[in-house]
């Protein structure tokens, strides 16, 4: 192994709150250092070009930095990456990217961590350490077959590349009636396949409810509810009818499948460390109150905090501000906050 580094802090994650823990420990004069195993922001980087985020500007801003828009709505991907990248600049954070941590362990009262970088090993010694890694790092499959051919994909690139093909999108929540709305606004002969009866309005985003509804209406789009995928074939999808006796498959032709079915966590690290993972969606165990884990000198920020969000997203940027504050008092011997504050309270939906 060829570097070495010795830091007092190491920050594993460098998306929203994690940047935003980094600014903090930088003004306190914290020994720190940061890692990501991608790019900053990697989550949001693989966002379609022109997604607009659920909340508004002010509850996803970080580091006391005002996110202004061009229109004064809510941000898009590259309004948020261009934000994220100028707030780095700002305060002349050093980040390590492309530098994916695969392995912790505890030694003699600290940890030693080792990154991979295109193979080469480094070797990073720390007294804590704070996984901000995320809770969306791979599709959920929904293992069928036909789900690894190449035309079959778990995220909508650039809808252009969708003009005049037939697009069939398996899903029912934002992702999925997002990607619907827009390649139909490009030409593409989209069929929406959910699970399903009809759109939860506490799954959407509210301003794409009524757009999809009507679309359906006016059949600008096909809306295939209660049904779901049985295999995947070259040039058709073969989907059954939930709850209805076994038959005929409905057999649907399509040039593209977006199977936009939900994201999972990497519980990887969690697991190397001897985090508790609790409940179906593997949430580590930490204290609320200093968002330190079982493990002591390990804590966690940010959505990582909440594993696997199945059945609704109940951790977000806004929710979790109030991580850095309480991590920071860990560290230094300080009050946590006990409550977030009062444009945090409850998520923008």
């Amino acid at each position: 192994m060829s570097d070495e580094t010795n830091t007092d802090v190491l920050i594993v994650g460098a998306g929203p709150i994690g940047i935003e823990l980094a600014v903090a420990l930088k003004s306190a004069a914290i020994d720190y250092r940061q890692l990501d195993a991608s790019q900053i922001g990697s989550t949001i980087q693989w966002f379609a070009p022109q997604t607009q985020f659920f909340s508004s500007p002010e509850r996803i801003a970080i580091a006391g930095v005002p996110l202004q828009t061009v229109d004064q709505t809510k941000a898009t991907r590259e309004e948020y990456l261009n934000y994220l990248r100028s707030v780095i600049l700002q305060f002349k954070l050093e980040i390590d990217t492309f530098e994916r941590v695969t392995r912790i362990e505890k030694s003699d009262g600290s940890f030693a961590l080792t990154s991979n970088r295109d193979g080469r090993l480094k070797l990073w010694r720390t007294g804590k350490v704070v996984l901000a890694i995320g809770d969306m790092h791979r599709p959920r499959l929904i293992g069928v077959p036909g789900e690894t051919l190449a035309r079959v994909s778990h995220y909508l690139g650039d809808p252009h590349g969708y003009f005049r093909r037939k697009v069939l999108i398996v899903g029912g929540k934002n992702s999925a009636v997002e990607a619907a709305i827009r390649c139909a606004r490009v030409g593409a002969d989209v069929t929406l396949s959910y699970r399903g009866a009809e759109f939860d309005p506490n799954r959407v985003k509210f301003w794409l409810l009524p757009e999809i509804n009507a679309m359906v209406r006016d059949g600008r789009m096909k809306f295939l509810p209660n049904t779901s995928v049985r295999e995947i074939r070259t040039d058709h999808v073969l989907l059954d009818e939930i709850g209805q006796e076994a038959g005929l498959p409905i057999e649907v032709e399509a040039d593209c499948v977006l199977l936009l079915t939900g994201y999972e966590q990497d519980t990887t690290l969690f697991e190397a460390t001897g985090i508790t993972l609790e409940g179906e969606q593997r949430r580590p165990h930490f204290d609320p109150q200093t968002m330190e884990t079982n493990v002591p000198g390990i804590f966690v920020a940010g959505t990582a905090a909440a594993g696997t969000q199945f059945g609704g997203v109940k951790e977000f940027i806004e929710t979790s501000h109030i991580h850095v504050p309480r991590i920071l008092a860990a560290l230094t011997g300080g009050s946590p906050p006990t409550a977030l504050a009062p444009a945090y309270e409850l998520p923008e939906s």
